[in-house]
């Protein structure tokens, strides 16, 4: 455990409480589990506290794999109100994110936290390119595939989003948008494969993680339970209000936005890459 005393870990608290709104409100609006936004906020916070770089990133990463458990719970249900969910494809890619989410925790249970931080940066700065600049079709139409194809898609999104510690929607939101769904529908679909996501993926970061040196005070493996519990009721609170922002907001300005965040997101997760790389070079 690291020598924190409890005004070492109130910045983390607060922090934890402010991506809990926001990871919220993004979670109903974007499809994203929120985890797009608590896994810098955590790293950031941690990093504040003084914890050791090495382990920051897997804390950050299990931490916000176990708030998404509950936030895509509550934004799938208000997705699924409104008839946003493709129940056929969730029960289709099921299995293959599945397995996808068990290797990508693994890899992210064992890896350097840099090359994590790396991952996170790049995906999220080609996502946001993609959201900002392609214009969707205007009457879009599913594409079709075989279903080994639609495995493989769910194998890779599963694995990319256990390594990054966010919900699919990151990844599955441009995605299903660029294969034929309508933005609002691969939103309420991403939103509940979120749930797929972050079960397995938790537990893995929690299984891995048990025995390491330099966890903060209260951690089950990777997982941080004192800044689970703050945040997860925030999250899944707040994830009603972005329901219905999605569905009163132009498709196009949902796009941008979605993009906008990802973008100053991935900067700052590559001038913290850089910032440590210079440290220690």
């Amino acid at each position: 455990m690291m020598a924190l005393d409890f005004s070492n870990l109130l910045p983390l608290f607060a922090i934890a409480a402010g991506a809990g709104v926001a990871g919220g409100i993004l979670a109903g609006l974007l499809g994203v589990g929120g985890g797009i936004v608590i896994v810098p906020a955590l790293y950031l916070a941690l990093s504040t506290a003084g914890m050791d770089p090495a382990i920051t990133m897997q804390v950050a990463v299990g931490t916000s794999l176990a708030t998404i458990v509950f936030t895509s719970l509550s934004s799938g249900y208000g997705h699924f109100k409104r008839g946003a969910i493709d129940m056929d494809l969730l029960r289709l890619w099921a299995p293959s994110l599945l397995v996808g989410v068990i290797l990508g925790a693994l890899l992210g249970g064992y890896v350097s936290g840099l090359i994590l931080v790396a991952v996170f940066a790049v995906v999220a700065a080609l996502v946001a390119l993609d959201m900002i600049f392609r214009k969707p079709a205007a009457d879009p139409s599913v594409r079709s595939f075989s279903k080994v194809v639609w495995a493989a898609l769910g194998t890779v999104t599963g694995a990319i989003s256990a390594m990054m510690g966010i919900g699919g929607g990151t990844i599955g939101v441009p995605l299903l948008n660029f294969l034929g769904y309508d933005i609002r529908r691969a939103v309420g679909t991403s939103a509940a494969i979120g749930f797929i996501i972050g079960l397995p993926g938790a537990v893995v970061y929690m299984l891995t993680g048990l025995g390491s040196e330099g966890l903060p005070p209260f951690s089950l493996g990777y997982v941080n339970i004192v800044a689970a519990a703050i945040i997860i009721p925030l999250t899944s609170s707040f994830a009603h209000v972005g329901v219905k922002l999605a569905h009163s907001i132009p498709r196009r300005a949902l796009r941008f936005a979605f993009g906008i965040f990802l973008m100053i997101t991935s900067l700052r997760m590559f001038l913290d890459l850089f910032s440590t790389l210079t440290a220690n070079g």
